[in-house]
Protein backbone atom coordinates (compact mmCIF):
# COMPACT_ATOMS: atom_id res chain seq x y z
CA UNK A 1 0.00 0.00 0.00
CA UNK A 2 1.15 3.47 -1.06
CA UNK A 3 0.61 6.16 0.77
CA UNK A 4 1.75 10.07 -0.24
CA UNK A 5 2.76 12.88 1.93
CA UNK A 6 3.17 16.97 0.77
CA UNK A 7 6.36 18.39 1.33
CA UNK A 8 6.51 22.00 -0.11
CA UNK A 9 6.07 21.53 -3.41
CA UNK A 10 6.61 18.16 -4.07
CA UNK A 11 4.75 15.18 -3.68
CA UNK A 12 6.65 11.81 -2.22
CA UNK A 13 5.82 8.39 -1.95
CA UNK A 14 5.90 7.09 1.31
CA UNK A 15 5.68 3.66 1.30
CA UNK A 16 4.15 1.56 4.20
CA UNK A 17 4.98 -2.67 4.31
CA UNK A 18 1.77 -4.68 5.12
CA UNK A 19 3.88 -7.77 3.37
CA UNK A 20 6.84 -8.16 5.17
CA UNK A 21 9.19 -11.18 4.27
CA UNK A 22 11.17 -11.33 7.55
CA UNK A 23 8.57 -11.87 9.44
CA UNK A 24 9.10 -15.93 8.44
CA UNK A 25 12.99 -15.66 9.26
CA UNK A 26 12.40 -14.24 12.55
CA UNK A 27 13.57 -17.13 14.66
CA UNK A 28 15.03 -20.65 13.88
CA UNK A 29 11.34 -22.35 14.56
CA UNK A 30 9.25 -19.65 12.36
CA UNK A 31 12.30 -21.02 9.63
CA UNK A 32 11.62 -24.46 9.68
CA UNK A 33 8.22 -24.26 9.69
CA UNK A 34 8.28 -22.61 6.33
CA UNK A 35 11.38 -24.84 4.87
CA UNK A 36 10.87 -25.52 1.76
CA UNK A 37 13.91 -28.29 1.32
CA UNK A 38 14.58 -31.18 2.96
CA UNK A 39 18.13 -32.91 3.08
CA UNK A 40 18.20 -36.45 4.53
CA UNK A 41 20.61 -39.72 4.47
CA UNK A 42 18.18 -40.73 2.06
CA UNK A 43 19.22 -38.63 -0.39
CA UNK A 44 22.69 -40.04 -0.87
CA UNK A 45 24.78 -42.12 -3.05
CA UNK A 46 28.62 -42.77 -1.85
CA UNK A 47 30.92 -43.64 -4.92
CA UNK A 48 33.63 -45.88 -4.31
CA UNK A 49 37.06 -47.02 -5.74
CA UNK A 50 37.94 -50.45 -5.19
CA UNK A 51 41.86 -52.28 -5.92
CA UNK A 52 43.35 -55.21 -5.98
CA UNK A 53 44.93 -56.50 -2.85
CA UNK A 54 43.89 -57.39 1.08
CA UNK A 55 43.86 -55.10 3.66
CA UNK A 56 44.93 -52.07 2.11
CA UNK A 57 43.92 -48.64 1.35
CA UNK A 58 45.89 -45.65 -0.67
CA UNK A 59 44.70 -41.96 -0.05
CA UNK A 60 43.57 -39.89 -2.47
CA UNK A 61 45.94 -36.90 -2.82
CA UNK A 62 43.31 -34.45 -4.16
CA UNK A 63 40.53 -35.64 -2.54
CA UNK A 64 40.76 -35.99 1.28
CA UNK A 65 39.14 -38.03 3.10
CA UNK A 66 38.38 -40.36 0.13
CA UNK A 67 40.81 -43.81 -0.29
CA UNK A 68 40.95 -46.38 -3.07
CA UNK A 69 40.40 -49.61 -0.56
CA UNK A 70 41.01 -53.37 -1.33
CA UNK A 71 37.86 -55.54 -0.91
CA UNK A 72 37.93 -56.81 2.34
CA UNK A 73 37.82 -52.78 3.77
CA UNK A 74 35.33 -51.88 0.93
CA UNK A 75 32.98 -54.20 2.50
CA UNK A 76 34.05 -52.71 6.04
CA UNK A 77 33.52 -48.88 4.79
CA UNK A 78 29.78 -50.08 3.44
CA UNK A 79 28.48 -51.43 6.79
CA UNK A 80 29.94 -48.28 8.10
CA UNK A 81 28.10 -46.19 5.68
CA UNK A 82 24.52 -48.13 5.96
CA UNK A 83 24.55 -47.97 9.79
CA UNK A 84 24.52 -43.71 8.79
CA UNK A 85 21.58 -43.89 6.69
CA UNK A 86 23.69 -44.37 3.45
CA UNK A 87 22.20 -46.58 1.59
CA UNK A 88 23.18 -47.18 -2.05
CA UNK A 89 26.94 -47.10 -3.03
CA UNK A 90 28.22 -46.69 -6.59
CA UNK A 91 31.08 -48.68 -7.28
CA UNK A 92 34.45 -47.98 -9.45
CA UNK A 93 37.50 -50.63 -10.00
CA UNK A 94 40.95 -49.09 -9.94
CA UNK A 95 42.11 -52.17 -12.88
CA UNK A 96 45.37 -53.31 -13.11
CA UNK A 97 47.42 -52.67 -16.25
CA UNK A 98 47.84 -56.07 -17.40
CA UNK A 99 43.71 -56.81 -17.51
CA UNK A 100 43.27 -53.60 -19.94
CA UNK A 101 42.42 -53.72 -23.54
CA UNK A 102 40.71 -52.05 -26.27
CA UNK A 103 37.64 -54.27 -25.59
CA UNK A 104 37.27 -53.62 -21.88
CA UNK A 105 36.85 -57.61 -22.09
CA UNK A 106 37.61 -57.78 -17.89
CA UNK A 107 34.77 -55.50 -17.33
CA UNK A 108 32.32 -58.61 -17.85
CA UNK A 109 34.79 -61.36 -16.34
CA UNK A 110 32.43 -63.55 -13.76
CA UNK A 111 35.52 -63.40 -11.60
CA UNK A 112 36.72 -60.12 -11.66
CA UNK A 113 37.17 -57.65 -9.16
CA UNK A 114 33.64 -55.67 -9.74
CA UNK A 115 31.55 -59.04 -9.79
CA UNK A 116 33.39 -60.17 -6.51
CA UNK A 117 32.77 -56.66 -4.84
CA UNK A 118 29.14 -56.65 -6.00
CA UNK A 119 28.83 -60.02 -4.51
CA UNK A 120 30.51 -59.26 -1.43
CA UNK A 121 29.30 -56.52 -0.33
CA UNK A 122 25.59 -57.38 -1.01
CA UNK A 123 26.62 -60.69 0.82
CA UNK A 124 27.49 -58.14 4.12
CA UNK A 125 24.88 -55.76 3.59
CA UNK A 126 22.05 -57.24 1.68
CA UNK A 127 19.48 -53.85 2.04
CA UNK A 128 22.40 -51.90 0.53
CA UNK A 129 21.81 -50.77 -3.32
CA UNK A 130 24.80 -51.35 -5.03
CA UNK A 131 24.91 -48.91 -8.59
CA UNK A 132 27.95 -50.46 -10.70
CA UNK A 133 29.47 -47.90 -12.93
CA UNK A 134 28.96 -49.05 -16.80
CA UNK A 135 31.56 -47.72 -18.58
CA UNK A 136 35.09 -49.19 -20.58
CA UNK A 137 37.59 -46.33 -19.85
CA UNK A 138 38.96 -48.05 -16.33
CA UNK A 139 39.52 -51.49 -18.33
CA UNK A 140 40.94 -49.49 -21.47
CA UNK A 141 44.40 -49.44 -22.72
CA UNK A 142 43.05 -46.37 -24.04
CA UNK A 143 41.20 -44.70 -21.24
CA UNK A 144 38.48 -43.98 -23.79
CA UNK A 145 34.77 -45.40 -22.22
CA UNK A 146 34.28 -47.20 -25.17
CA UNK A 147 36.25 -49.35 -28.23
CA UNK A 148 38.76 -47.66 -30.79
CA UNK A 149 38.45 -48.85 -34.15
CA UNK A 150 40.14 -47.39 -36.83
CA UNK A 151 41.20 -44.64 -34.35
CA UNK A 152 37.83 -43.28 -33.54
CA UNK A 153 35.12 -44.54 -30.21
CA UNK A 154 33.57 -46.89 -32.04
CA UNK A 155 29.84 -46.38 -30.75
CA UNK A 156 28.10 -49.60 -31.83
CA UNK A 157 30.87 -52.08 -30.49
CA UNK A 158 30.89 -50.54 -27.56
CA UNK A 159 27.28 -50.65 -27.05
CA UNK A 160 27.74 -54.38 -27.22
CA UNK A 161 30.62 -54.33 -24.94
CA UNK A 162 28.35 -52.55 -22.09
CA UNK A 163 25.35 -55.01 -22.45
CA UNK A 164 27.70 -57.71 -21.71
CA UNK A 165 28.94 -55.52 -18.46
CA UNK A 166 26.07 -55.05 -17.47
CA UNK A 167 24.43 -58.45 -17.65
CA UNK A 168 27.69 -59.48 -15.68
CA UNK A 169 26.62 -56.90 -12.91
CA UNK A 170 23.27 -58.00 -12.69
CA UNK A 171 24.72 -61.89 -12.52
CA UNK A 172 26.91 -60.67 -9.72
CA UNK A 173 23.83 -59.15 -7.60
CA UNK A 174 23.61 -55.62 -8.61
CA UNK A 175 20.43 -53.72 -7.96
CA UNK A 176 21.08 -50.98 -10.41
CA UNK A 177 23.48 -49.98 -13.37
CA UNK A 178 25.13 -47.05 -13.97
CA UNK A 179 26.19 -46.80 -17.57
CA UNK A 180 28.06 -43.61 -17.80
CA UNK A 181 29.56 -43.74 -21.10
CA UNK A 182 27.53 -41.30 -23.13
CA UNK A 183 27.16 -43.74 -26.50
CA UNK A 184 23.89 -43.45 -28.50
CA UNK A 185 21.19 -45.89 -28.13
CA UNK A 186 23.05 -48.43 -25.21
CA UNK A 187 20.29 -47.92 -22.39
CA UNK A 188 17.75 -49.33 -24.93
CA UNK A 189 20.67 -52.32 -25.91
CA UNK A 190 21.12 -52.69 -22.26
CA UNK A 191 17.69 -53.03 -21.14
CA UNK A 192 17.18 -55.40 -23.58
CA UNK A 193 19.98 -57.24 -23.14
CA UNK A 194 19.03 -57.13 -19.09
CA UNK A 195 15.09 -58.35 -19.96
CA UNK A 196 16.70 -61.01 -22.42
CA UNK A 197 18.99 -62.53 -19.40
CA UNK A 198 15.62 -62.31 -17.37
CA UNK A 199 16.91 -59.32 -15.24
CA UNK A 200 13.75 -57.40 -15.11
CA UNK A 201 13.73 -55.53 -11.93
CA UNK A 202 17.41 -54.40 -12.61
CA UNK A 203 17.55 -50.94 -13.35
CA UNK A 204 19.46 -48.63 -15.11
CA UNK A 205 20.49 -44.98 -13.84
CA UNK A 206 21.69 -43.13 -17.32
CA UNK A 207 24.11 -41.06 -17.56
CA UNK A 208 21.94 -39.07 -19.64
CA UNK A 209 23.14 -35.60 -19.90
CA UNK A 210 26.98 -35.95 -18.73
CA UNK A 211 29.28 -32.94 -20.20
CA UNK A 212 32.59 -32.99 -21.20
CA UNK A 213 33.67 -31.12 -18.25
CA UNK A 214 37.12 -30.10 -16.71
CA UNK A 215 35.69 -30.86 -13.03
CA UNK A 216 36.69 -34.86 -13.48
CA UNK A 217 39.94 -34.34 -12.67
CA UNK A 218 40.76 -35.62 -9.47
CA UNK A 219 38.20 -38.64 -10.30
CA UNK A 220 40.81 -39.84 -13.21
CA UNK A 221 43.39 -39.52 -11.70
CA UNK A 222 42.04 -42.01 -8.77
CA UNK A 223 41.57 -44.80 -11.35
CA UNK A 224 44.16 -43.80 -13.92
CA UNK A 225 41.50 -43.75 -16.14
CA UNK A 226 42.66 -40.52 -18.64
CA UNK A 227 42.21 -40.69 -21.64
CA UNK A 228 46.03 -41.39 -23.49
CA UNK A 229 48.64 -39.41 -25.14
CA UNK A 230 48.28 -41.26 -28.59
CA UNK A 231 47.71 -39.21 -32.05
CA UNK A 232 45.87 -41.68 -33.08
CA UNK A 233 42.87 -41.41 -31.34
CA UNK A 234 41.00 -38.95 -29.79
CA UNK A 235 42.80 -36.93 -27.18
CA UNK A 236 39.27 -35.89 -24.47
CA UNK A 237 36.16 -37.50 -24.58
CA UNK A 238 34.83 -34.51 -26.40
CA UNK A 239 33.16 -36.84 -29.45
CA UNK A 240 30.75 -38.59 -26.89
CA UNK A 241 30.49 -36.39 -23.68
CA UNK A 242 28.33 -33.17 -23.75
CA UNK A 243 29.61 -29.66 -24.76
CA UNK A 244 28.84 -27.21 -21.64
CA UNK A 245 27.83 -24.59 -23.70
CA UNK A 246 24.34 -26.10 -24.49
CA UNK A 247 21.47 -27.04 -22.45
CA UNK A 248 19.14 -27.67 -25.08
CA UNK A 249 20.89 -30.83 -26.10
CA UNK A 250 20.68 -31.52 -22.44
CA UNK A 251 17.05 -32.25 -23.01
CA UNK A 252 16.79 -34.09 -26.03
CA UNK A 253 19.52 -36.78 -24.40
CA UNK A 254 17.29 -36.98 -21.72
CA UNK A 255 14.06 -37.68 -23.23
CA UNK A 256 15.80 -40.48 -25.65
CA UNK A 257 17.08 -41.99 -22.50
CA UNK A 258 13.67 -42.02 -21.05
CA UNK A 259 12.06 -43.34 -24.11
CA UNK A 260 14.73 -46.49 -24.58
CA UNK A 261 14.00 -47.54 -20.58
CA UNK A 262 15.78 -45.50 -18.30
CA UNK A 263 14.65 -45.66 -14.78
CA UNK A 264 16.86 -42.94 -13.05
CA UNK A 265 18.21 -40.03 -15.48
CA UNK A 266 21.48 -38.59 -14.30
CA UNK A 267 22.82 -35.22 -15.03
CA UNK A 268 26.73 -34.68 -14.56
CA UNK A 269 28.56 -32.31 -13.00
CA UNK A 270 26.16 -30.74 -10.51
CA UNK A 271 26.82 -27.67 -8.98
CA UNK A 272 27.82 -25.26 -12.12
CA UNK A 273 24.86 -27.39 -14.11
CA UNK A 274 22.07 -27.22 -11.65
CA UNK A 275 20.21 -24.65 -14.79
CA UNK A 276 20.21 -28.18 -16.30
CA UNK A 277 18.66 -30.04 -13.18
CA UNK A 278 15.94 -27.31 -12.85
CA UNK A 279 14.76 -27.62 -16.96
CA UNK A 280 15.24 -31.13 -16.89
CA UNK A 281 13.26 -31.37 -13.41
CA UNK A 282 10.19 -29.40 -15.91
CA UNK A 283 10.33 -31.66 -18.41
CA UNK A 284 10.37 -35.42 -17.13
CA UNK A 285 8.72 -36.99 -14.09
CA UNK A 286 11.54 -39.86 -13.24
CA UNK A 287 13.85 -39.87 -10.63
CA UNK A 288 16.91 -37.23 -11.36
CA UNK A 289 20.73 -38.01 -9.65
CA UNK A 290 22.87 -35.67 -10.01
CA UNK A 291 26.83 -36.03 -9.52
CA UNK A 292 28.57 -33.45 -6.90
CA UNK A 293 31.98 -35.18 -9.19
CA UNK A 294 35.00 -35.02 -7.54
CA UNK A 295 35.96 -31.80 -8.51
CA UNK A 296 33.65 -30.49 -6.75
CA UNK A 297 34.59 -31.94 -3.54
CA UNK A 298 38.03 -31.16 -4.42
CA UNK A 299 37.25 -27.34 -4.96
CA UNK A 300 35.26 -27.44 -1.21
CA UNK A 301 37.39 -29.22 0.58
CA UNK A 302 41.10 -27.72 -0.89
CA UNK A 303 38.86 -23.84 0.47
CA UNK A 304 38.02 -25.70 3.86
CA UNK A 305 41.46 -26.57 4.18
CA UNK A 306 42.59 -23.03 3.92
CA UNK A 307 40.13 -21.44 5.98
CA UNK A 308 38.42 -19.86 3.27
CA UNK A 309 35.18 -21.65 4.04
CA UNK A 310 33.40 -23.50 6.99
CA UNK A 311 33.62 -26.87 5.44
CA UNK A 312 30.38 -28.63 7.08
CA UNK A 313 27.90 -25.84 6.57
CA UNK A 314 29.34 -25.67 2.62
CA UNK A 315 28.65 -29.16 2.39
CA UNK A 316 25.24 -29.26 3.70
CA UNK A 317 24.67 -26.03 2.59
CA UNK A 318 25.79 -27.71 -1.08
CA UNK A 319 24.24 -30.75 -1.31
CA UNK A 320 20.47 -28.85 -0.11
CA UNK A 321 21.07 -26.45 -3.34
CA UNK A 322 21.53 -29.41 -5.42
CA UNK A 323 18.31 -30.77 -3.95
CA UNK A 324 16.59 -27.83 -3.93
CA UNK A 325 17.32 -27.20 -8.18
CA UNK A 326 15.04 -31.22 -8.63
CA UNK A 327 17.67 -33.72 -7.71
CA UNK A 328 16.33 -36.68 -6.26
CA UNK A 329 19.54 -38.44 -5.22
CA UNK A 330 23.06 -37.19 -5.02
CA UNK A 331 25.97 -38.92 -5.93
CA UNK A 332 28.54 -37.51 -3.71
CA UNK A 333 32.07 -37.82 -2.13
CA UNK A 334 30.63 -36.31 0.88
CA UNK A 335 28.13 -38.47 1.79
CA UNK A 336 29.53 -39.86 4.84
CA UNK A 337 30.70 -37.02 5.96
CA UNK A 338 27.04 -35.05 5.44
CA UNK A 339 25.73 -38.40 6.96
CA UNK A 340 27.51 -38.00 9.90
CA UNK A 341 26.39 -33.99 10.46
CA UNK A 342 22.90 -35.05 9.65
CA UNK A 343 22.73 -37.31 12.02
CA UNK A 344 24.15 -34.99 15.03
Amino acid sequence: MIKFARVKSNTIPLMIIYSRNRRLRTNAAIRALVQETFLTTNDFVMPIFVMEGENKQEAIASMPGIYRRTLDLTVKECKELFSLGVKAVNLYMKVSENLKDNRGTESWNKNGLMQNTIKAIKDAVPEMIIMPDVALDPYSIYGHDGIITNGKVDNDATNDALVKMSVSHAEAGADIVAPSDMMDGRVAAIRTGLEESGFTDVGIVSYAAKYASSFYGPFRSALDSAPVDNQEIPKDKKTYQMDFHNSREAIDEVLKDVAEGADIIMIKPGMPYLDIVAKVRDVIDLPIAVYNVSGEYAMLKAAAQNGWLDNDKAIIESLTCIKRAGADMIFTYAAKEAAILLNG
